[in-house]
């Protein structure tokens, strides 16, 4: 048996060896895939399930292997998607992510970070431009490997969320992913969550072509999941195209009466999602209401039954509700005031006119933190990354607060009564921390009995832990009530209520801040200002200079909550100095400020001053790179002379750790530079040098007057031997705006962006 196993592998080689001699093996685009993995992955967590499939046409054979979506998942994907290529097999993956090993049905999928259409038939371009018209920039165009009936590339299109859709978002975004395929006539089948796709930068091979599926396009947008509904909802179908018509049945969609009597269940396994089915379902109801045919109460009440009986599992009570509202306000919107909408008392709700309020000149509520960062019964939300410092940082900020003293920027009006819930340090290191705060003596006399903390809890705030909390708070100042309620932090305590969702969903973060957090404020104290300490999620420094606070984990939900916020984050990774970026909702706006701890004390810094102080940092950092930028272009031209040409790839892997110039991702990240300022460009056509022509995306690097040996010459009146050079052309260059890939129009004349000098 062995011996025959032998024989089997050696035949399967010698076949391989046969067809690699044949047809050269197409190799799949590292760059590509690490590039997807980023843009469909970065911020999911759990397991990406992974597919290699034997193409139509092929020999290739299946596999299956579930992958970390962490920083090693390009690479490993990278391995298997070498395996598929040389097997001639497909790869495949869901976009999205499951919590276990060898789970990879719809009810599976725990996170999707992306909505995605697979545009694969007909006038794939114009309906492209259709989505582009009416939908927010995608951040990758694939070319899939396939063509269409005419001969064009097939396409996917993909939308990146700017966090991971959970829970019933999960529903949400395979109902948008139908929607768009109904309406610009694109694959239907990724109504189901765990549809796989083709991996960009793997082979196709199907039909017995081989292709790299390739990105055509890319980008750094990010879209907000509500947002990109109401955009889906707004778009029309494509000229020529039905829409699609929630009362009639096509051949893939209930109608309305079929929605009402049958279940639906979650994962998209159904003809159509629970949160599709729900949305039929209300807006029926919603246009009774509107119309007078049925009372509000009478609608909510008949829904929750359909809830009950048609969903399985059923939505939370408060979703259902939080859905009849938002397509309620929509409706209104676009058809004017219904004839009615309840019957709720007018005296429940307080109303002012105009003049009352103008007259009204009775002192402000003086700030508890001033100035406006925490008001009576306002909400502050500290955030930054893991490890920034933000609970040493606010454990300062309270010592002071309790002591009634200024701390920075920030002043109480008294000593305030703190009651610090922290669920993050054990007894022991906590008093070695709070021991450890170079505090001035009268600050610590005075914040010794005002400021009261809990060691590490191991409890979440749902309805016992709020019990248990509120006895605490209640019996921490005797008969007084806290000034400050601190929660440190929302991830250790976070309950996302019923159907258990994560902070990153909205709908939980909403639920944990009125049904857990307000509550918790209004009976044990409810004019305390709230402190959150809460972790961002994973950003791009560029991300975070341009909108700060959207990099909080759930910052649909709390930015619309709190009346402030503080974002703490380092702006150079290799420096201790922090940056506390402000926002207010009841104050004019405050100045970033930068901070740094010295000698066991938080100080301000002056920013002009760091500025001076680093001058010869950054002088010796910019002649650096520009010593580096030399030896680059030394060796380029060297290394041609020489008679070699290289990628960008290899440059870097061949000159790793050489003169000086570093790792091959400083090597590369150089080059990138370099070809936007216009010191190099690229040629993939390798033939008049006696090379094959480059397969990579850009091709051989190219630097100004480039030459590449051809031979010899001889001297004819002396006879003399000497080398021939033809000169090494351009044929493309890098765009310095936009980083597409132009054609270069005359390549004997050397073009620098506007700004660069050689």
């Amino acid at each position: 048996m062995l011996e025959a196993a032998r024989m089997s592998a050696d035949a399967d080689l010698r076949s391989s060896d046969a067809r690699s001699a044949a047809e050269p093996m197409l190799a799949p685009d590292q760059d590509a895939i690490a590039l997807f993995i980023d843009r469909v992955f970065g911020y999911c967590d759990g397991l990406i399930p992974v597919r290699g499939l034997a193409e139509k046409g092929s020999s290739g054979r299946p596999h299956t292997a579930w992958i970390e979506a962490d920083r090693d998942a390009a690479a490993k994907i990278l391995t298997s998607a070498i395996w598929a290529a040389r097997e001639g097999a497909a790869l495949y993956v869901v976009p999205g992510t499951v919590a276990e090993t060898g789970k990879a049905k719809a009810e599976d999928v725990r996170q999707i970070q992306t909505i995605v259409v697979d545009l694969d038939s007909g006038d794939v371009e114009a309906k492209l431009s259709h989505l582009r018209q009416h939908l927010p920039p995608p951040v990758i165009v694939v070319e899939s490997g396939g063509r269409t009936e005419t001969g064009a590339p097939k396409l996917h299109v993909w939308w990146r969320l700017n966090e991971p859709a959970e829970g019933t978002d999960v529903d949400l975004v395979c109902a948008l992913r139908g929607l768009i395929a109904d309406k610009v006539g694109g694959d239907p089948h990724f109504r189901s969550a765990h549809q796989p796709i083709r991996v960009a930068g793997s082979v196709y091979f199907k039909g017995g072509a081989s292709r790299l599926v390739a990105i055509r396009e890319s980008s750094a947008s990010e879209i907000d999941l509500r947002e990109f509904a109401d955009a889906v909802e707004a778009m029309p179908a494509l000229p020529g195209l039905a829409a699609p018509i929630e009362t009639h049945a096509t051949p893939d969609k209930p109608t309305l009466d079929d929605v009402l009597s049958r279940r639906t269940r979650a994962g998209g396994v159904d003809p159509v999602t629970r949160f599709e089915a729900a949305s039929m379902a209300i807006g029926h109801h919603v246009r009774l209401v509107h119309e007078g045919r049925e009372t509000e109460d009478e609608a909510r009440r008949a829904i929750q039954e359909f809830n009950q009986a048609c969903l399985d599992p059923p939505w939370p009570p408060e979703r259902i509700d939080a859905e009849f509202d938002r397509l309620w306000r929509r409706h209104v919107a676009r058809n004017g005031p219904g004839l009615t909408l309840g019957h709720a008392p007018v005296a429940s709700i307080p109303a002012f006119t105009l003049g009352a309020l103008i007259d009204d000149k009775s002192p402000m509520p003086a700030d508890i933190i001033a100035p406006r960062v925490l008001t009576p019964g306002g909400m502050l939300v500290l955030g930054g990354a893991p490890k920034v410092g933000k609970s040493d940082f606010l454990i300062s900020l309270l010592a002071h607060m309790a002591a009634g003293a200024a701390f920075l920027c920030f002043k109480p009006p008294r000593p305030l009564r703190v009651f610090y819930l922290q669920a993050e340090i054990d007894y022991h290191y906590l008093r070695e921390r709070l021991q450890g705060l170079s505090l001035p003596k009268p600050v610590l006399a005075i914040a010794r009995d005002n400021l009261v903390v809990t060691p590490k809890l191991r409890l979440i705030l749902d309805g016992r832990g709020l019990g248990l909390v509120e006895a605490a708070i209640l019996g921490a100042f005797e008969s007084e009530r806290p000034d400050i309620l601190c929660i440190d932090p929302i991830r250790n305590l976070f309950d996302g209520g019923p159907d258990g969702g994560g902070e990153n969903d909205n709908d939980a973060m909403l639920f944990f801040l009125q049904a857990r957090v307000e509550a918790l404020r209004n009976a044990a104290a409810p004019d305390a200002g709230l402190i959150l300490c809460h972790h961002t999620r994973k950003a791009q420094k560029k991300q975070i200079a341009e909108d700060p606070f959207q990099a909080l984990a759930g910052a649909s939900a709390l930015r619309g909550f709190y009346s402030a916020g503080i974002l703490m984050h380092r702006p150079d990774e290799e420096r201790p100095e922090r940056r506390l970026e402000f926002e207010l909702r009841n104050g004019p706006a405050i100045d970033p400020i930068l901070i740094d701890k010295r000698q066991g004390r938080w100080i301000m810094l002056d920013p002009k001053s760091e500025r001076l102080v680093r001058k010869d940092l950054g002088e010796r950092l910019d002649a650096e790179r520009a010593r580096k930028r030399d030896v680059i272009l030394d060796i380029l031209d060297e290394q041609a002379r020489a008679g070699h040409l290289y990628t960008a790839l290899q440059f870097a892997e061949a000159f790793e750790n050489q003169a000086g110039l570093g790792g091959r991702t400083t090597i590369r990240e150089r080059v990138s530079v370099l070809a936007t300022k216009g010191y190099v460009k690229f040629t993939r056509d390798g033939g008049p040098y006696g090379l094959p022509n480059a397969r990579s995306k850009l091709g051989y690097l190219v630097i100004e007057g480039m030459q590449f040996p051809s031979g010899e010459s001889v001297d004819a009146d002396t006879g003399e031997v000497t080398p021939a050079f033809i000169p090494v052309l351009p044929t493309h260059y890098k765009a310095a705006q936009t980083g597409a890939v132009l054609d270069v129009e005359n390549p004997f004349v050397w073009v620098y962006p506007e700004g660069e000098t050689p």
